[in-house]
C-alpha cells in the first residue's frame, strides 16, 4: 500500500530501551522511561506501551470524528485503549488492546456502526490489523 507521506514524526531513545529516555526530534516530548512495576521495574517513567496506547486513543478518536461526518453525534465521545505486553508463544513477547469507544449521544447499534468505520481507517488500527489481538467494545458511557 503507497502513502503520501504528509508528516513524520521523528524519536530518538537513549540508555537501555524501556529504561532511559526518549524524546521527539522537535523537543515537544521529552520522557524518562522505565519499566512498569507489573514487569519489575520502578514505575518512575512513561513505558512504550502508555505511549502506544496514548497514540492510538487519540488516533482512534480523531478517526471516528472524520468518518462519522455529520451522520453521528459524536459529542463528548470518548476512546480509552488498553495495550497489554506478555510473553508469546514463541518465547518472545507481544502485544494485546482492548479499544473502548464511549458515545454517550448514540444508541448501541449505531455506535457499533460507527466504531466499525473507525476501526477501518485509525492508521493505528490498520497497522496492527492480523498482528495483535483487539477487544473493540462500544457503549454510552
Amino acid at each position: 500500500m503507497a502513502v503520501d507521506v504528509k508528516y513524520t514524526a521523528e524519536a530518538l531513545a537513549t540508555g537501555g530501551g524501556r529504561e532511559g529516555h526518549a524524546k521527539t526530534k522537535d523537543g515537544s516530548l521529552d520522557l524518562t522511561l522505565a519499566p512498569p512495576k507489573e514487569l519489575g521495574g520502578s514505575g518512575d517513567g512513561v513505558n512504550p506501551e502508555q505511549l502506544f496506547a496514548t497514540g492510538w486513543a487519540a488516533c482512534f478518536l480523531g478517526a471516528m470524528k472524520k468518518v462519522a461526518g455529520d451522520d453521528y453525534d459524536t459529542t463528548d465521545a470518548s476512546i480509552g485503549v488498553k495495550v497489554g505486553l506478555g510473553a508469546d508463544d514463541d518465547g518472545g513477547f507481544g502485544l494485546t488492546a482492548e479499544i473502548e469507544v464511549v458515545l454517550p449521544k448514540l444508541e448501541q447499534a449505531s455506535g457499533e456502526e460507527l466504531a466499525e468505520k473507525a476501526h477501518a481507517f485509525c492508521p493505528y488500527s490498520k497497522a496492527t490489523s492480523g498482528n495483535i489481538d483487539v477487544k473493540l467494545t462500544v457503549s454510552q458511557d
